[in-house]
């Protein structure tokens, strides 16, 4: 039970990320992806180091660099760069393959050998969001989708590498993802300055979409993104993004008055179909348990610095 409720909690991302449209739509000022993008990630990491109160250590400085431009810095820009050039969702359709990219990158790097079932729910899942967000348009942006595949690349490789490297001793997943919303807020913002310049005056809708996109859409939602990718595989937690998709297909027609058509609902049938089958995978190694395991280098450095200070590699810090 404690593995379906990690699912279930871990779901509960992809699922709040597809209320990132209507949001930004209806509260936020128009043509400000990368503010809207800094305000998601550098006040969520600020208040989450606050909580946490440990800073990386050692190597863990440069890899939370690393996965905070990975799964945010450079994800972010990507993902509003191939929103803004292609049409309908054919970003999401090029996301969608996001699960085939995990699942050669766990194959490198993690040895995790890609199993029949996993490649279908990939491909299933590539298929049913594609019948649920494309329309019918005209020639492809080639930087729209170079800037898609990139963007897609960027988050597979970030999930592999955090699958990886695990975490140091006593840091829990709320602290491994304040590191990374800082490190990617830190990265956005000369981007968002030079590209859109200073930031626009906000009404009380837009602080309050802020608000919403800041805690609950980024600091609990990549918390427990984080948090799954721990304690399940990596290709099962990819398997998840569907979700996405498929919540902004339902709140446009439930919020937003957009029609679904017989296509989209067999699409949504399709992806939700192949999400969990996605789950249905080998059980990780002690992922009913508390977590995913610290990676080695960590737990000798954790042991050295005892000899030498007699204290604990983190200490004091309340596991997340």
């Amino acid at each position: 039970m404690k593995r379906y409720a990690t699912v279930v909690l871990t779901a509960l991302a992809p699922v709040s990320w597809g209320t990132t449209y209507a949001v930004t739509t209806e509260f936020l000022p128009d043509g400000r992806p990368l503010f809207t993008g800094l305000m998601r990630a550098l006040p969520a990491g600020l208040l989450l180091l606050a909580l946490g109160r440990v800073l990386p250590r050692g190597a863990w400085w440069w890899r939370a660099a690393v996965l905070g431009a990975l799964n945010i810095g450079a994800f972010f820009p990507l993902l509003f760069l191939s929103a803004y050039r292609l049409p309908g969702g054919m970003a999401a359709v090029v996301g969608s393959i996001g699960p085939l990219f995990v699942a050669g990158l766990s194959a490198l790097l993690l040895g995790e050998r890609p199993t029949a079932h996993t490649l279908l729910a990939g491909a299933a899942a590539a298929l049913g969001v594609s019948l649920v967000v494309l329309r019918a348009a005209g020639a492809l942006d080639p930087v729209g989708v170079l800037a898609a595949l990139a963007a897609t690349a960027s988050m597979s490789s970030g999930t592999v590498l955090t699958k990886r490297w695990g975490r140091p001793d006593g840091a829990g997943p709320l602290v491994l993802t304040g590191w990374q919303l800082t490190a990617g807020g830190v990265l956005i913002a000369p981007v968002a300055l030079l590209v859109e310049g200073v930031p626009p005056p906000l009404d009380g809708r837009a602080v309050g979409g802020y608000l919403y996109l800041g805690l609950a859409n980024t600091a609990v939602a990549y918390w427990l993104w984080f948090r799954g990718i721990g304690r399940l595989t990596a290709t099962q937690v990819t398997l998840l993004g569907p979700l996405s998709p498929l919540t902004a297909a339902v709140i446009g027609w439930a919020a937003l008055g957009q029609a679904l058509t017989p296509v989209q609902l067999v699409g949504m049938a399709v992806a939700f179909a192949a999400t969990v089958l996605g789950q249905l995978g080998p059980r990780e190694a002690g992922g009913d348990g508390g977590g995913s395991v610290p990676d080695r280098s960590a737990r000798h450095g954790a042991r050295e610095e005892t000899r030498r200070t007699g204290r604990c590699d983190g200490d004091p810090v309340t596991p997340a």
